[in-house]
């Protein structure tokens, strides 16, 4: 979960309507067969419950994005796999609960599992919890592939949100098929357009996003 600083920021909330902000869709409409498990929908996560402004296991992204990763799925079912979405565009106030609880450093339920060697309160320092986040920018997502034969994910060294070096793109301390499999979703998601976020393996922004300085604020529904 990569987070970047912007000079501009709009928020913006269409809590009031029922239909997503321009630009946005759900990307199961143009990828009906891509995996969905948003984990920030679940207490399956670094804070242990459920995130605000999340109330459907539905998958948003910015049209843009959208059609960019239906050619990464695309590619990957030519090889038997399929993509697995972890999380997407994720509303503001989402952050803001994470900001709130990295500063509560008496909350460690889940420290063991997600950041067992990171103290708290150096996780704004480490940059793994900021103010702002690209995927409320709409064109970020955090991702796995797993395989159409066994339904499984495939081997990454680590696990998602795993706080921590074994999460770095380049770490070398795994084996050589975790490596060959960061190495594929690394290739296929930078061929279409996205770059990469080195301290995560699974965490992409879109080159040509079409909102770099908008943070918004809808929720997830």
């Amino acid at each position: 979960m990569k987070f970047k600083f912007s000079f501009l920021l709009l928020f913006i909330s269409t809590s009031a309507f029922s239909q997503l902000p321009k630009e946005f869709v759900y990307v199961s409409d143009i990828i009906p067969d891509i995996k969905i498990e948003l984990r920030y929908f679940t207490p399956n996560n670094f804070v242990g419950k459920p995130i605000e402004g999340y109330k459907a296991d539905k998958l948003i992204l910015t049209q843009h994005a959208t059609q960019a990763l239906k050619l990464v799925q695309d590619e990957l079912e030519t090889k038997g796999y399929c993509l697995k979405i972890f999380d997407a565009y994720r509303p503001q106030r989402a952050v803001n609960q994470f900001m709130r609880w990295a500063k509560d450093l008496s909350d460690t339920i889940n420290k063991q599992q997600f950041y067992p060697n990171v103290k708290k309160k150096d996780l704004f320092k480490e940059e793994y919890i900021a103010t702002r986040s690209g995927h409320s920018r709409g064109s970020t997502l955090d991702l796995t592939i797993t395989d159409n034969a066994t339904d499984e994910e495939l081997d990454m060294g680590s696990p998602y949100d795993f706080f921590g070096e074994a999460s770095w793109v380049n770490y070398k301390a795994i084996t050589d098929q975790q490596k060959a499999n960061r190495e594929l979703l690394q290739t296929i998601m930078i061929k279409h357009g996205f770059r990469n976020y080195p301290k995560e393996w699974w965490h992409f922004t879109l080159n040509s996003e079409p909102f770099p300085d908008t943070y918004f604020d809808f929720v997830v529904e």
